[in-house]
């Protein structure tokens, strides 16, 4: 969960999500940008706490939807305190269905002759804790060197290149996962690969990346609802695939503040990298990851910086990963997915360590892999899993060599 502020109304004080508050309320969307402390407040809820938001959410008539959904994502660890829940809430939580893990690897366009099997997105069947095909990359679109991305249970991709000769593909594509349909959209105004895409508050930031071998600071930001594209603040310096990025020595995670559209440095890392980074946000901590030290890269180490505190702590205990070195993770909840050719595995987020939930199968691409959440509609879910009954992701390629990610400079929240 992000930040979150406390609203008083008569003798009840409710701990309510802020980005809820300000998202579907004028009210709170001019208080939060004002400059106020409000702004940067950063208190944690607890179970009660979080039954305490969905009931204020619900009073200040902001969209029931979203508060359940975050509910049904982390279900299993609020089953306790959701029985203080209204049973009309309860009634609507139940049915809803949870984020999926969603994964793509690296593709380039083709033809329709020459179309790779491989060239899927695919979700995760956690009851069959096997990957599972989702849809298939439409011919011209390319995930090789691109940004990709989920907003509002879309997915974007932006960028990426035809062959080895860089050239950009100019197109944007969208998956709506609602309706299992492909669609285009406009290219940043600078053309660019190498990029990260992210998504804020309704829009799309590209972030970064290369253009004709010369590499960028530059920061564009989309509006779905119009369909363009504007420049935002650059980044201190240039830098390629954030949030992990060249040059190697890089050591800097920055914030990119929306509303006064500026960069604002929080803090450098506490180890050099090796191997490579991975980083995930949970509640008000940031966990950098990397493989190494250098001479044994199998070995993930984490550390935690805390928002509030503005300290590192070393996380306890090292993240043996026998089965080959992580690529990327994501959380959901109060868990967090990770996941290389040969392992994913879900882990409790605990206060000193990563606690392992269950382990699943891997999956086998080669090349850069994209990680993020979807809900799949259940109709879909039920089409997909008659469709994909018995079938596997083909793991011939799980043994060629890795494409190492590099070293983690930005974040932006």
């Amino acid at each position: 969960m992000g930040k979150t502020v406390k609203v008083k109304f008569a003798e009840s004080v409710f701990t309510v999500d802020r980005s809820l508050l300000e998202e579907h309320c004028e009210y709170f969307r001019a208080l939060f940008q004002s400059g106020m402390k409000e702004c940067h407040e950063r208190p944690m809820l607890s179970g009660d706490e979080i039954v305490d938001a969905i009931e204020c959410t619900a009073f200040l008539h902001i969209e029931l939807l979203s508060a359940a959904f975050f509910i049904r994502d982390i279900y299993e660890d609020l089953k306790e305190d959701v029985k203080g829940l209204p049973e009309d809430l309860i009634e609507y939580i139940e049915p809803l269905v949870p984020s999926t893990y969603i994964m793509v690897g690296s593709h380039s366009p083709t033809i329709k002759l020459l179309q790779d099997f491989m060239r899927t997105v695919c979700y995760l069947d956690e009851d069959e804790k096997d990957w599972k095909v989702l849809t298939h990359l439409p011919l011209n679109a390319s995930t090789t060197m691109a940004g990709v991305t989920v907003l509002e249970n879309k997915l974007y991709i932006v960028g990426g290149v035809y062959d080895i000769t860089n050239k950009v593909v100019e197109s944007g594509f969208c998956y709506d996962v609602s309706t299992d349909t492909w669609s285009t959209f406009s290219s940043p105004r600078q053309l660019r690969y190498n990029c990260t895409l992210v998504s804020h508050v309704g829009d799309l930031f590209v972030i970064g990346g290369e253009y004709e071998k010369n590499i960028m600071s530059s920061v564009e930001r989309y509006k779905v609802s119009s369909d363009t594209w504007s420049f935002a603040a650059n980044l201190p310096r240039p830098a390629t695939t954030v949030a992990c990025a060249r040059p190697k020595d890089a050591t800097e995670i920055y914030e990119y503040i929306a509303n006064k559209d500026e960069w604002m440095l929080i803090t450098t890392l506490v180890r050099h990298q090796s191997y490579g980074h991975c980083m995930v946000g949970h509640r008000d901590n940031l966990y950098v990851m990397r493989n190494g030290p250098s001479d044994d890269f199998l070995k993930c180490m984490i550390d935690c910086y805390n928002l509030t505190s503005g300290q590192w702590t070393a996380m306890t205990g090292q993240y043996e990963n026998s089965k080959g070195a992580l690529f990327t993770a994501v959380v959901r909840g109060d868990s967090v997915f990770t996941v290389n050719r040969r392992a994913t595995v879900e882990y409790a987020i605990e206060d000193n360590k990563w606690r392992t939930k269950k382990e699943m199968t891997g999956f086998p691409r080669i090349g850069s892999m994209w990680t993020f959440l979807l809900r799949l509609p259940k109709k879909s879910r039920e089409l997909l899993q008659k469709k994909n009954n018995g079938a596997e992701i083909s793991s011939d390629l799980s043994s060629s060599a890795s494409v190492p990610m590099l070293p983690t400079i930005f974040n932006g929240k």
